[in-house]
């Protein structure tokens, strides 16, 4: 499954995942161990290959003629492609999306390898061992389309509050992959709104974008209660004819800062939310939409109103289920707990660009989307690290205007980084790592934060609190892993934080619990992070019904 809606009606495409592919690995001791797969998944769910780390190949074979573009949504974590034997692109970091087109292709068949590499080196700056799992694979869906010598790339929608309804800033971005000068027209529809963007010219192998602004008076608003959605068509033509066209959902939803409240449509928010990583025992992190669908009516289920997507970009699978059940969505860029020494790897800044590049590309239009983060309990205290953060916000709001910023911070009274992001954010876990108050805790960051950093006056949101259970573990002594234990502890973190004047909301950490690198597991029990509110299965700890509760209990607007 590609989209939950159908993003074609003129170009050609079709899905090459959702099919066996024949998976070799190719480290010593496993060589010549080759079979049958299915892709989209991850190679640790192949009996044999539960702790694999290193190299793979994927092949299969497909029918097209003229530019083929190949789309890999996502590629644990390095990925090698070749078209009949001749490489075609390179790409780092297993969760953003790639293409590659290959012009003036022979009318056949031909085969398609992937090379896939999840292995921890020095030329991997993001993919480390970690508190969760790098899985190896093609995770998320490969499409394949033909595509005429200029098409459409993309097409972005910015909604913006007008005297009568909503405005928007459309931008379309085209593509000319021949050794010819192309002139060509685009159009576009949305909401009862016809656009003209007229001609544009482009050089040889050439890409540009135009821009345009339109009104919508017919649009409805998106909200988390109501979240409606439209369909915007663009198309492109070349001598009077449609050769290509485009087809991404958007709704009409505006997203604002205003003194130290977060505005959704105007109104301030309170975030009720889980992080939740990509991770399942019977598919790693390639997830199908059953999967996603169950997690998210679970999340529903427990009062919250927002995902964050600990630590990386999600699946658009999941991101399209969101914008449709009203979910809002903290979506950040691809790193987690990175020393100093670490972020000076000369990969670190290239890669994290890479990441938010791709992100914000591919996943723009997402209504649920309403912040972008950075670097989570990163190098924030440090001169060096300031300047990484500084790029990288540089970059985000370069990408997008219409979105607030922010970083999930450890580092407690030290962070030097609160002038760049327009949102100011801890995570916090007393009660489980240290033995403070949750309401002292909350208020000596809050108060420290207003008294002596940059990040002054703006929104303050809690991006993790939590505590440990082993599914199971139950005991009349209240000790830490057991059930009681969590659930005693979520009921404290949950009315200190929502209880607290100053703070706009809370991401619990975890949803789920999840596997965490073998490499790395820091005496994590299982070797898996313990926190969730439901196991790895999703069964439910005695924490669910408490969580669910309290956040019922607190209304969705402050």
């Amino acid at each position: 499954m590609i989209r939950t809606f159908q993003t074609h009606e003129v170009r050609k495409s079709h899905e090459l995942s959702g099919r066996l592919w024949e998976f070799a690995p190719v480290e010593e001791g496993k060589a010549g161990d080759s079979r049958m797969t299915a892709v989209p998944g991850c190679w640790e769910n192949i009996p044999g290959f539960e702790s694999y780390r290193g190299e793979a190949v994927y092949r299969t074979s497909f029918s097209a003629q003229g530019n083929v573009r190949l789309e890999f949504k996502g590629v644990s974590h390095t990925a090698q492609v070749y078209v009949d034997g001749e490489k075609a692109a390179k790409h780092y970091n297993a969760y953003t999306p790639f293409d590659v087109v290959i012009p003036g292709m022979k009318d056949g068949s031909h085969t398609l390898e992937v090379r896939v590499d999840n292995r921890f080196s020095e030329a991997s700056a993001l993919h480390v061992p970690n508190d969760y799992m790098t899985y190896g694979g093609i995770t998320r869906a490969v499409v394949l389309e033909e595509v005429p010598d200029t098409y459409i790339q993309w097409v972005h929608v910015t909604p913006k509050r007008a005297d009568h309804g909503f405005s928007a800033d459309v931008e379309i971005c085209v593509r000319n992959v021949s050794d010819e000068a192309r002139k060509v027209q685009l159009a576009g529809s949305l909401a009862g709104t016809e656009m003209d963007f007229g001609s544009l010219e482009l050089r040889p192998r050439e890409e540009r974008s135009v821009s345009g602004t339109f009104l919508f008076p017919e649009a409805e608003e998106w909200s988390m209660e109501q979240p409606k959605l439209y369909l915007v068509k663009v198309s492109l033509s070349d001598g009077g004819r449609i050769v290509d066209d485009l087809i991404d959902r958007v709704g009409f939803r505006t997203v604002s800062v205003e003194g130290n409240r977060i505005l959704v449509n105007g109104r301030a928010v309170r975030i009720k939310g889980f992080c939740r990583h990509e991770d399942h025992p019977m598919f790693g992190c390639a997830l199908p939409y059953q999967a996603m669908v169950h997690d998210l009516n679970l999340i529903r289920d427990l009062g919250a109103n927002s995902v964050r997507t600990s630590h990386y970009p999600n699946d658009e699978i999941f991101l399209d289920l969101c914008d449709e059940l009203g979910i809002l969505v903290w979506e950040e860029n691809h790193a987690r707990g990175l020393s100093e020494e670490m972020m000076r790897n000369p990969n670190f800044e290239r890669q994290c660009e890479d990441v938010i590049r791709e992100m914000i590309t591919a996943h723009y239009n997402h209504s649920c989307i309403y912040i972008w983060g950075i670097l989570n309990e990163c190098a924030s205290h440090t001169q060096y690290g300031r300047e990484c953060y500084a790029k990288q916000y540089a970059l985000i709001r370069e990408l997008d205007t219409s979105r607030p910023r922010s970083s999930a911070s450890c580092q407690f009274k030290t962070d030097i980084c609160f002038g760049y992001p327009e949102v100011v954010s801890y995570n916090i876990y007393p009660q489980w790592y240290h033995d403070g108050g949750v309401t002292e805790t909350v208020d000596g960051l809050y108060q420290w934060v207003q008294r002596e950093t940059a990040g002054a006056g703006k929104p303050f949101l809690i991006t993790e609190i939590g505590a440990g259970a082993i599914y199971g573990y139950r005991t009349p002594t209240h000790d830490k892993w057991s059930e009681e234990y969590q659930e005693e502890t979520l009921r404290k973190q949950i009315t200190g934080v929502m209880e607290y004047e100053g703070c706009q909301g809370m991401y619990i950490w975890q949803f789920c619990d999840v596997r965490v690198s073998r490499e790395w597991f820091d005496k994590r029990p299982k070797t898996m992070n313990n926190k969730g509110i439901v196991d790895d299965y999703r069964r439910r700890k005695l924490s669910y019904e408490t969580v669910k509760k309290l956040y019922h209990e607190y209304p969705d607007y402050l």
